[in-house]
C-alpha cells in the first residue's frame, strides 16, 4: 500500500512509551500521530473514529484485556494493521498475537527507529517480526499446510477446502485483496466467498467465522 502519510494511533499503558513514541513519530513527515491513549473501555470506539492505518499495542494493553483485543480492533477495520510493542521473548506469546492478526512484532529493547520502520513496513503491507522468531513461523505455517493438505477435513459448516483455506487466512488478519493476492484471485470472488462462508457458519462478521471455525477445531481436536 503506498501512502502519502501513515496515520497511527497508540493504545499503550506505559506512560512513558506513549509519550517516548508520539515525540518520536511527530517528527517524521511521513506519520502523523492520530491518538496516543492507555487502554480504557472507550478504546475501541476512539480508535475507530481516527481511522488510523496502523493501531501499536503495548503489552500491559493485552494484559488488560486479553487476547481478543487484537482481533476485534483488527475486524473492526479490514485494512487496520496491528503492531505490538513491548512484548517479551517468548516463542507462545509471539505465535499467539499472529494468530490474533498482528502484522508487526517489536521487542521491548528495541531502539524508537525500529518501532518507526516496522510502521512504515507494515502499512506498506509487509509483515515484521525479531529475526529470532522467524524460524519459528515457518515451522507452524508447515505444520498447518502439511495438515491441510494432508488431511480430509469434515466440517460440521460443510465447508470446501477453498472456504477453509480462506477462514485460515481471515484468522491471520488480511484483507480481501491481500487474501485475493495470496490465492490470486479477484477481490470481489474472495468476497463471494466470505459470503458463503458466513452463511454457512451462521456468522454476522468476519472475527465470528474464526470464533466459529476455531471453537470447532478444538471440539474435532478433543474427540480425536
Amino acid at each position: 500500500m503506498s501512502l502519502e502519510r501513515i496515520v497511527a494511533f497508540l493504545v499503550a499503558e506505559n506512560c512513558l512509551l506513549r509519550e517516548a513514541l508520539v515525540r518520536v513519530l511527530r517528527k517524521k513527515d511521513d506519520i502523523v500521530v492520530a491518538g496516543a491513549i492507555p487502554f480504557s473501555a472507550s478504546a475501541l470506539e476512539k480508535v475507530s473514529a481516527a481511522n488510523p492505518h496502523v493501531v501499536l499495542f503495548d503489552s500491559a494493553s493485552i494484559a488488560l484485556t486479553g487476547p481478543r483485543l487484537v482481533s476485534r480492533m483488527r475486524h473492526a477495520g479490514e485494512n487496520r494493521k496491528a503492531v505490538m510493542v513491548g512484548m517479551e521473548e517468548d516463542e507462545a506469546t509471539f505465535l499467539q498475537a499472529v494468530a490474533e492478526g498482528v502484522v508487526g512484532y517489536v521487542l521491548k529493547d528495541a531502539p524508537a527507529a525500529e518501532i518507526v520502520r516496522v510502521i512504515r513496513a507494515v502499512a506498506a503491507g509487509e509483515a515484521v517480526c525479531p529475526p529470532r522468531f522467524s524460524l519459528s513461523l515457518f515451522q507452524c505455517a508447515a505444520r498447518d499446510v502439511s495438515f491441510s493438505f494432508n488431511t480430509p477435513q469434515k466440517t460440521k459448516f460443510g465447508l470446501t477446502r477453498r472456504e477453509q483455506q480462506l477462514v485460515g487466512l481471515i484468522r491471520l488478519g488480511l484483507s480481501n485483496k491481500e487474501i485475493g493476492n495470496r490465492l490470486n484471485l479477484s477481490e470481489q470472488t474472495v468476497k463471494n466467498h466470505i459470503h458463503r462462508i458466513l452463511r454457512k457458519v451462521g456468522a454476522n462478521g468476519r472475527l465470528e467465522i474464526v470464533e466459529r471455525c476455531q471453537s470447532e477445531s478444538v471440539g474435532l481436536a478433543a474427540s480425536a
